[in-house]
């Protein structure tokens, strides 16, 4: 009888640990507020989104404001955390970090690994062209040769997006925008803010002069990254987004980092809201 008293007890306690394990894990915002810290990740360079300060050596930037915001409206500590673009979803799902707010653009491969709140950024794939080109728009590049880097979102995107154009892939940005350079294509096809760097560094060094095409070739959407199956939490981060855009807070740190007080001088013309699948 001791026996099977004693085996009932265990397989109770068994069932019972595993059930206080259920609970620390089955709700991330209830354990963020136990805790008192929110952890949240970023890159680890990547001006202006979330790179170390020159003069301080904290990491700071846009993505990093969205931390402080999301911190702030949970009414707890910030944990900062920054990561290489490689670690990013694997620290998340490993719970070393519980959200990112790290240039994760929304693909539905990364969407069937974790959730993604509404939108707090959009990132423009566009097309950088010589200063004296011809080309104004995106249908005058068909037939005409396209640069992006090798394996890039950029390359993917103007395989469907601009099909009557010739692509051609590099090794890297840097090898792209030299054959930009050199007359062997015709457009360069990246992201704005970097298309933006090589035109404003060309513009401080003279000679020839590069400038964006007005229309996206396509438009990344980025939200806060989350484990999947968190509704409270993926409520939570929805209204302090909200609540963050609401009080200009989320235009003011548009404007340092990227817009009228920045170099790039973007103009800012999404809201957050749900992403929707272009």
């Amino acid at each position: 009888m001791w026996v099977w008293k004693w085996a009932q007890a265990g397989a109770a306690l068994t069932l019972g640990t595993l059930g206080l394990a259920g609970v620390a894990h089955a709700d991330a915002l209830t354990d963020i507020k136990s805790r008192g810290t929110l952890v949240c990740g970023t890159q680890n360079a990547s001006e202006p989104y979330a790179f170390p300060d020159a003069a301080t050596r904290q990491i700071v930037g846009f993505d990093v404001d969205v931390c402080s915001a999301l911190a702030k409206g949970l009414g707890v500590k910030l944990e900062h955390r920054a990561l290489s673009t490689d670690a990013r979803i694997p620290e998340l799902k490993t719970h070393r970090v519980d959200v990112l707010a790290a240039a994760v653009a929304w693909m539905p491969a990364r969407a069937a690994q974790v959730d993604f709140s509404n939108q707090y950024f959009v990132a423009p794939i566009r097309v950088l062209v010589r200063a004296d080109s011809p080309i104004q728009t995106l249908d005058q590049l068909a037939n005409k040769k396209i640069a992006a880097s090798e394996g890039s979102s950029s390359a993917a995107v103007s395989v469907t997006r601009l099909p009557d154009s010739r692509l051609l892939t590099f090794h890297d940005i840097s090898s792209a925008y030299l054959a930009l350079q050199q007359g062997k294509v015709d457009g360069l096809v990246a992201g704005q803010l970097v298309l933006a760097r090589f035109a404003n560094e060309a513009a401080q060094k003279g000679g020839q002069q590069y400038r964006l095409l007005t229309a996206p070739v396509y438009e990344e959407r980025w939200g806060v990254v989350m484990n999947k199956n968190e509704p409270a939490l993926m409520a939570a981060v929805n209204k302090v987004l909200a609540d963050y855009d609401q009080s200009s807070g989320l235009q003011t740190s548009f404007d340092k980092w990227l817009g009228a007080k920045s170099i790039y001088k973007f103009s800012r013309d999404y809201k957050v809201e749900p992403i929707k699948p272009q």
